[in-house]
């Protein structure tokens, strides 16, 4: 069995060689006695990765003394090769091939018997409530304005769900926007690659490595890189309200619109917890989206997500789709991940027990991604009268108010010529 003995260095000199790099599981990459698994976990998550290439660089990292100047560049290289494998899969997510396991449905779809629902554009136009086009002055493709009302039913949705989220004991933080690299890559992000979703800052102007971040969870886990927790304190349950900036676009019909824009406001919850805790705490966070989605109204389904949906980081992955009847198709508004040492092993998050220090297992979920829910929410309650009606659970948030009817405060937006 290859392990980390075969380096012959001291336990001194060990710590001090993998302090600043990720303290990946070389007992089990480089085991040859799980190399068909990991193989075959590569193929069914149909992602990146190179077992035998990780194999190839450990081998001569081992035949070099540490003092040998190959070695260290061999210890970048197997450190890049490591870091290119995905997370093991659930047992049970395995069986799923490339499609997703139905969990459960929640909320009947309703029924507009002979009127047609509008889709969300169509709605918001008419009740002059958003605008997306004729921007490019301002914040250009895949952008939007809110307004009047639906820019307040935003501010609800943010305020409903903190709220249950403290009352659920959530510890609430407030998370910077500009990311590092190491930050990024260490959460799963592909950073400067031809698939990256991540914006990046200008060097020039701005320092290296400094990007916007694409979700709250990047920033929960950067906060608490480098951090040891006692086992008393476990599970930690966080949660952030941030913008998130995605690069990524999409030509896909079903995705027009808000689906995908490239900056959005959310609600992200974070969990810390012991590796026996995960399976829970990710049962736990399922259900307390589904228990934020339900007053809400709109039909939906959850998903056990397969394989090839994992991403790198995720061991196992739900996702929950909304009904939206103005597209006729079913739209995913929330996913919550387990991504058992992943991160931690990256970030050097660990807790102890009994004197015995381990790596925590981090999960994260989507506690409310502001455009879908809209989406979901104004295409299901819409009104044939063009009125929409606010879900018992936002009123309070609204000053009371049970309908979205026509915006009329806000000017409705021209395309103005400029002169040079």
């Amino acid at each position: 069995m290859l392990s980390r003995k075969v380096f012959q260095i001291n336990q001194v000199k060990f710590a001090r060689l993998w302090s600043s790099i990720p303290d990946i599981d070389i007992d089990y990459y480089c085991n040859s006695k799980n190399i068909a698994e990991i193989r075959n976990n590569i193929n069914l998550r149909k992602g990146v990765g190179n077992i035998d290439r990780v194999l190839e660089v450990f081998n001569k990292l081992n035949s070099f003394p540490t003092c040998h100047t190959s070695h260290e560049v061999l210890k970048q290289d197997l450190y890049k090769e490591l870091s290119s494998l995905p997370n093991r899969t659930h047992p049970s997510v395995q069986k799923y091939a490339d499609s997703p396991h139905v969990v459960e449905e929640l909320n009947q779809k309703r029924d507009f018997g002979k009127d047609t629902p509008l889709e969300f554009s169509d709605i918001t136009r008419r009740l002059n409530l958003m605008r997306t086009d004729k921007l490019g002055h301002t914040c250009g493709h895949k952008s939007y304005y809110f307004l009047g009302e639906l820019a307040e039913l935003e501010e609800a949705l943010i305020k409903y769900t903190i709220t249950m989220l403290l009352d659920k004991n959530f510890q609430l933080v407030s998370v910077p926007d500009i990311l590092s690299r190491n930050v990024l890559e260490s959460c799963g992000m592909s950073v400067n690659s031809d698939r990256t979703q991540i914006y990046s800052l200008d060097a020039t102007h701005h320092g290296p490595d400094l990007y916007l971040s694409g979700t709250a969870e990047m920033s929960l886990a950067g906060l608490l890189m480098n951090s040891t927790h006692s086992v008393f304190n476990l599970p930690l349950k966080l949660a952030a309200v941030s913008r998130c900036y995605r690069a990524e676009t999409s030509n896909i019909i079903e995705e027009r619109g808000i689906y995908r824009v490239h900056q959005f406001t959310k609600v992200e919850m974070f969990a810390v917890t012991t590796p026996e805790q995960s399976e829970d705490m990710l049962e736990y966070l399922r259900k307390v989206q589904q228990e934020l989605f339900l007053p809400l109204g709109f039909h939906m389904r959850v998903l056990d997500m397969p394989p090839f949906e994992l991403g790198a980081p995720a061991y196992r992955k739900y996702d929950i789709e909304a009904w939206m009847p103005g597209r006729n198709n079913y739209g995913e508004i929330s996913s919550c991940s387990n991504c058992t040492d992943y991160q931690s092993r990256r970030l050097h998050i660990k807790y102890t027990d009994n004197n015995v220090r381990k790596y925590v297992h981090t999960l994260n979920g989507t506690a409310c991604a502001i455009p879908r829910i809209l989406i979901a929410l104004l295409e299901t309650h819409q009104d044939p009268k063009g009125k929409i009606f606010i879900p018992q659970v936002l009123q309070p948030y609204m000053n009371g108010k049970k309908y979205i009817s026509k915006n009329i405060i806000t000017p409705e937006l021209k395309l103005m010529k400029i002169k040079k």
